[in-house]
C-alpha cells in the first residue's frame, strides 16, 4: 500500500540515480522497491475471484423464479462421447431468458470450484479426473469440485450435480501471487476420484500448442457478478457471454490507455477477449474457460483461453484478459503425463 512516507522514499531513490534514462510518470506506476517503471501490471489489475452469494432478497420460505413462464422442453441431448460438444437446446428443459443465460448442459464441461462449502471460482473439466482453473483461484488443496451444476439455487435442475474432494493441486511453476501480475495463471486439479460424465458432464477440448486463435466470437461462462461495484448481482443460473478474441498487439494498446499505463507488456501467457461495452466476465468468474469454436465441426469447441483478470468490468475498448491455453498446452500435457494420465481425452 502506497502512502506519504514510501513514495517520500521513492522520490530519494529515483533522484539518487542517474537520470538519463528516467521520465516523469504517476508514482502507481513506479516499483517501490527499485524505482523502475511497471511494465507487467503488478498490484494494478483485479483479479476474477469473489464470493458467490446469489440472492434476490427473498423470504425465509421463498425462492428466485421466473415469472414469464415461457419454459420449453426441448428433446433430450445423447451424450456425446468425444470433447468439445455444446449442447445448444441444453438436456432436459429451458427458460425464456434475456440470452445470457445457459441452457441446463449446455456446456458440460463447467466445473464450479467450492473452499469449505463457498463459490470460489470457475473450471473445466479436461479428463474425468482433471479440472483446468487459474492459480490464483487454488492455492490450497482444501477444495471440492462441482460438475454439471447449472442452477445453483437448485430449484431447477432435473439432473444430479457430481461433487468431488480434490487430490492435489499443482500450480505453473511461473506463477507467483505475490508479483500480482497473473503470468503464467494456471493450475490442474487432481479429484480423488473421477466425474462420471453425462449428457450434463464431459470434457472441453484443448487447442494443440501454440494455435493462434483469431476472428472469431467465443464463449465464456460463470456465475460471476454482473459488475464491478457494491451493488453487483451475482446469478443462480449459470452465465455465457459471447465475445471477440482480441490480438495481442489491439489488446496491449487499448489495456495501456488504462491505470496500466503506456509502458504495460502484455506478457505472451495471456490472451485477450471482449472489450465491448457491457459485455464481460467479471468477480467470482475467475478460473473459468473461454472456449471458441472448432472450425468445420458444427457445436464443437476448444479451450482458448482461463479467465484470469482484467480493469474493471463492462468497459468499451478494455478487454478482458485469460490465460493462454495454447501456449501452456505443453505445460498441461506434462503434468499430466507425470500423473499417468491419458492426454488424448482432450485432443480433436
Amino acid at each position: 500500500m502506497w502512502n506519504y512516507f514510501s513514495v517520500i522514499l521513492l522520490l530519494h531513490y529515483v533522484s539518487s540515480q542517474n537520470t538519463d534514462n528516467c521520465i516523469c510518470i504517476r508514482y502507481t506506476l513506479c516499483e517501490e522497491n527499485n524505482g523502475t517503471v511497471i511494465t507487467d501490471g503488478a498490484n494494478l489489475i483485479d483479479e476474477r475471484i469473489g464470493p458467490f452469494c446469489p440472492s434476490c432478497d427473498c423470504g425465509d420460505d421463498e425462492v428466485c423464479c421466473s415469472i414469464d413462464g415461457n419454459q420449453t422442453t426441448p428433446v433430450p441431448s445423447l451424450r456425446h462421447n468425444k470433447c468439445g460438444f455444446r449442447n445448444p437446446d441444453g438436456t432436459g428443459f429451458k427458460i425464456g431468458n434475456d440470452g445470457e443465460d445457459t441452457t441446463l448442459g449446455e456446456f458440460p464441461w463447467m466445473i464450479g470450484i467450492f473452499e469449505n462449502g463457498t463459490y470460489k471460482c470457475g473450471g473445466s473439466l479436461i479428463h474425468p479426473s482433471v479440472v483446468l482453473t487459474a492459480a490464483h483461484c487454488v492455492r490450497k488443496d482444501n477444495y471440492t469440485v462441482r460438475a454439471g451444476e447449472w442452477d445453483s439455487s437448485g430449484i431447477s435442475e432435473v439432473l444430479k450435480h457430481q461433487d468431488r474432494k480434490v487430490a492435489s493441486v499443482k500450480l505453473h511453476e511461473k506463477f507467483d501471487y505475490k508479483k500480482r501480475n497473473y503470468h503464467y495463471d494456471i493450475a490442474l486439479v487432481f479429484l480423488e476420484k473421477p466425474l462420471t460424465l453425462d449428457t450434463h458432464i464431459n470434457l472441453t477440448c484443448l487447442p494443440p500448442a501454440n494455435t493462434v486463435v483469431s476472428n472469431v466470437r467465443c464463449y465464456a461462462t460463470g456465475w460471476g457478478k454482473d459488475k464491478f461495484a457494491a451493488d453487483a448481482k451475482t446469478p443462480a443460473i449459470l452465465k455465457k457471454i459471447d465475445l471477440p478474441i482480441v490480438t495481442s498487439s489491439t489488446c496491449q494498446s487499448q489495456l495501456r490507455k488504462t491505470r496500466l499505463g503506456e509502458y504495460f507488456i502484455l506478457d505472451k501467457s495471456f490472451v485477450c477477449a471482449g472489450g465491448e461495452k457491457d459485455k464481460d466476465v467479471c468477480i467470482g468468474d475467475g478460473g473459468g474457460p473461454l472456449v471458441c469454436p472448432i472450425d468445420g465441426q458444427e457445436e464443437r469447441y476448444q479451450q482458448v483461453g482461463i479467465i484470469a483478470w482484467g480493469i474493471g468490468c463492462n468497459d468499451e475498448n478494455v478487454p478482458g484478459v485469460y490465460t493462454n491455453v495454447p501456449v501452456l498446452r505443453d505445460w498441461i500435457d506434462r503434468e499430466m503425463k507425470s500423473k499417468n494420465l491419458d492426454t488424448t481425452q482432450y485432443q480433436y
